[in-house]
């Protein structure tokens, strides 16, 4: 906690520097709050004063109610908390606490970097934080249900109005495909509830009758039919015994854990579906502008843009995945009978839930199957142009479409609209039992993020987060490597005396810490300056080899053969052989990460 605590100070010390200011006081708070606090005091009271300062940027001014929680900060005759106060002054009028006409756009960076650059910072929580997460699970059913019996007929006929004109040509094309069986299972990186890894995911002995009638097993699990009578060792599971989801809990931050759903062999051909969704969809121009799925650059700039010119809003929704209804995913395939009865079928039914046991789910599906992102995001979409199209009194049509090409974008749960459908957006999506979460939604001010990046009038107030604790020891792979990400991260924000206070540090923990190109495979320093250090030149190919860290791996020992190594075979993609030469002999995820001295190249 320690070198958390001078790692903040130097970054401190750089900003003030930038600032023309002091945090020497600064630094004082946070000595004496972490005496009392514990690293809490970094990890969850700092952030919530991020938070209160971004939504002091969004009302123009510092709002009473805001820096008054439980952990509360000593204030001036302005409003202003005296903790950064040297930075502050350069935003509001320490006065009145009304926002300046022009804001210190380093002095916004620096308060948002020293509140919340260790809010992501991977610890486990309390288990009373983490039983609070798993009721929080269990209450998102209990709200989906409530939600599905009350909502009105007359939003559920826009709803399916408005998804026919966005989906209709996309979805037709894939409904013919899984009509035709020209779908293509794949198997996901993870791990499944029935604990396949690996190739043992080639060598499948369970399916469930719902898949049966749509999707069967002789088409997925056999390379040929000629191996039909390996049929007779698959296990097809009713309903009633279909294996649950395993939800599970995952390091997100000191406040809050992660909940993520470990799906069975559904995943197999989840799989299958993502791909000819994503395919057609991206195929529309109009669904293409509007739906990212692996770029978040177009967000990004939208952002950028709201903040500049206050044109665009940037909404997030908390628990996204958890809260979208079943009953809307079947409304939204319901004129596509076999796509919506694959979807149906890889869909799971229940959840093992710790502390709650076994549930039936009411929700379309939890973070971790391969379906959530994609559908998710349509159903988000569905809701924005029609909650549009109802306040703008016209019709879902390629001309109201196109006037909203540039101006409404989802990614997963962050979406961008027109700040003029602020409000009616809003209310359609709790209509529909989603939660927008106002402490990370803006649309008043110049402030806003999405995807990662946040701006303030068009100007780049991302931060860098501390992800790990700081290693004390070259054991501690995983902390080494972040830390080096870290260091490298601050040298490019300008935090030249925190990356050289990194560089000393790391220096003795690791004896051959070189200057690198980001490119090189050895763990090195980055730098704005030309030139690296060569220790040698490598005789084959004449060029500079530098002695430092290579982060390796052991892929585990999984051997496949027979019908198992050619169904693998036949589901490969593209026509090119496999990169890797021993991927019938080791698979799956490294068990463990470590690194290794030796030479590499320096770019």
């Amino acid at each position: 906690m320690k070198s958390l605590m001078l790692l903040w100070h130097r970054v401190a010390v750089d900003y003030a520097t930038r600032c023309c200011t002091s945090a020497s006081r600064d630094f004082s708070t946070v000595t004496r709050r972490v005496e009392h606090e514990g690293i809490s005091f970094l990890t969850i009271t700092l952030p919530a004063f991020g938070k209160d300062f971004e939504r002091s940027l969004e009302l123009g001014a510092v709002e009473q109610h805001l820096w008054s929680s439980s952990t509360s900060w000593k204030k001036s005759k302005g409003g202003l908390p005296l903790f950064l106060g040297g930075f502050l002054a350069q935003v509001f009028n320490p006065e009145s606490g009304k926002l300046l006409d022009d804001p210190s756009i380093d002095a916004i960076l620096a308060i948002r970097q020293l509140s919340l650059m260790f809010a992501k910072i991977a610890l486990p929580c309390s288990d009373a934080r983490e039983r609070a997460a798993y009721d929080g699970y269990i209450q998102c059913e209990l709200d989906i249900h409530r939600c599905d019996s009350s909502r009105s007929l007359s939003l559920e006929r826009d709803f399916s109005t408005t998804s026919q004109a966005l989906f209709a040509r996309p979805l037709t094309k894939v409904d013919f495909q899984v009509y035709h069986c020209e779908i293509l299972p794949k198997h996901g990186p993870g791990a499944t509830a029935d604990f396949l890894r690996g190739n043992g995911k080639f060598e499948q002995r369970t399916w469930t009758t719902r898949l049966e009638k749509i999707l069967p097993a002789g088409e997925f699990l056999l390379p040929n039919w000629s191996f039909y009578d390996s049929l007779e060792e698959v296990d097809f599971r009713e309903p009633g015994s279909e294996e649950p989801v395993r939800v599970v809990s995952v390091p997100k931050t000191l406040k809050t854990p992660r909940i993520i759903a470990i799906e069975p062999c559904m995943m197999y051909t989840q799989q299958a579906l993502l791909e000819c969704l994503l395919e057609e969809i991206t195929a529309d121009k109009t669904l293409n502008s509007m739906l990212g799925f692996d770029d978040q650059i177009p967000n990004q700039v939208l952002a950028r843009q709201g903040s500049r010119f206050g044109d665009l809003a940037t909404l997030d929704l908390s628990e996204a995945s958890d809260r979208v209804s079943n009953q809307l995913v079947e409304i939204l395939f319901k004129n596509y009978p076999h796509l919506g009865e694959a979807v149906q079928a890889t869909r799971s039914l229940r959840a093992d839930v710790k502390g709650h046991g076994i549930i039936p789910l009411a929700k379309f599906a939890s973070m971790g199957s391969a379906l959530t992102f994609p559908i998710e995001a349509m159903v988000f979409l569905t809701v924005v142009i029609s909650a549009i199209s109802k306040e703008s009194n016209l019709p879902v049509s390629r001309e109201l479409l196109s006037k909203l090409k540039g101006r409404v974008r989802i990614y997963g749960d962050d979406i961008i609209i027109p700040v003029e459908y602020v409000r009616a957006v809003i209310a359609d999506l709790e209509a529909f039992g989603l939660k927008v979460n106002t402490n990370k939604s803006f649309w008043n001010g110049k402030f806003r993020e999405s995807c990662g990046r946040e701006y303030y009038d068009g100007f780049d107030v991302s931060i860098v987060k501390v992800r790990q604790l700081i290693p004390e020891s070259r054991r501690r792979v995983d902390r080494v490597i972040s830390t080096v990400s870290l260091r490298n991260q601050l040298y490019f924000a300008g935090c030249w005396g925190a990356a050289r206070w990194l560089d000393g540090l790391l220096g003795k923990l690791l004896k051959y810490f070189p200057v690198v190109e980001s490119t090189s495979p050895v763990l090195g320093r980055h730098s704005f300056l030309p030139g690296y250090e060569s220790g040698r030149e490598d005789g084959r190919i004449f060029a500079p080899m530098v002695k430092g860290w290579r982060i390796t791996s052991v892929i585990p020992e999984d051997i496949l053969d027979d019908k198992g190594a050619l169904l693998k075979f036949f589901l490969k993609r593209g026509g090119l052989p496999s990169v890797d030469e021993n991927h019938l002999t080791h698979a799956g995820r490294a068990q463990a990460v470590n690194i290794k001295l030796g030479w590499g190249s320096p770019f």
